[in-house]
């Protein structure tokens, strides 16, 4: 992403509340959903990728889950969230970085991403970050993605957005992961209007 992007999202979280953006979810169950199926120790790594100040990093302090990190370009972000945590936030490793800058300090079990992906419209870009993937995720580890379908829209915070299939969204990730399973979601956002979305996992491939 460039500095203007980075300006764009430090302006958004500076001046919109919670409600005011369309990906608000008071709990994201479809996300929830995956971590359980998945059935993860409670010490697993677990880093959620564009995090924002989503409630995703709640729900799981609230499962019992003892090492996670969330990564987002705005600072403003991350220090929204720390706030709303409070003490809780203290047990959350907090990263600052665009994704494709991303140096992953550790290998992940779990790396969930919703709608930070989709952002990246340039070949570059995405190549870029299957490959901090590829690097950041343990041998066997879960990959979670959740974008924009086709039938989704095709701009988001004013931003142009990638859109995916499954099979288009497969192909990026198909060298290092085997795709598990993908769904497809009506969003409902916080204004009620529907944005389709499409969740696929993948499982990081043995060497």
């Amino acid at each position: 992403m460039t500095m203007d992007q980075k300006e764009h999202w430090e302006k958004i979280y500076a001046t919109k509340q919670p409600t005011d953006v369309s990906w608000f979810q008071v709990y994201p169950k479809t996300s929830m959903e995956f971590v359980a199926a998945f059935d993860l120790k409670k010490e697993a790594a677990i880093i959620d990728v564009g995090g924002g100040d989503s409630n995703f990093v709640d729900s799981l302090l609230e499962k019992g889950f003892t090492n996670i990190t969330v990564l987002d370009i705005s600072a403003n972000a991350i220090e929204r969230a720390k706030k709303r945590l409070g003490e809780k936030a203290d047990l959350v490793k907090w990263i600052v970085s665009d994704v494709t800058d991303f140096i992953p300090p550790e290998q992940y079990d779990f790396w969930h991403d919703r709608a930070a992906f989709h952002f990246l419209t340039s070949e570059e870009l995405t190549d870029k970050y299957v490959s901090i993937a590829e690097k950041g995720i343990a041998e066997k580890g879960f990959l979670v993605l959740g974008t924009f379908s086709e039938s989704g829209p095709k701009k988001c915070s004013a931003l142009d957005i990638h859109q995916y299939s499954e099979k288009s969204l497969s192909y990026k990730f198909e060298k290092e992961f085997n795709r598990i399973k993908c769904i497809k979601e009506d969003h409902t956002t916080p204004f009620n209007t529907t944005q389709n979305f499409l969740f696929c996992s993948f499982q990081k491939k043995q060497a």
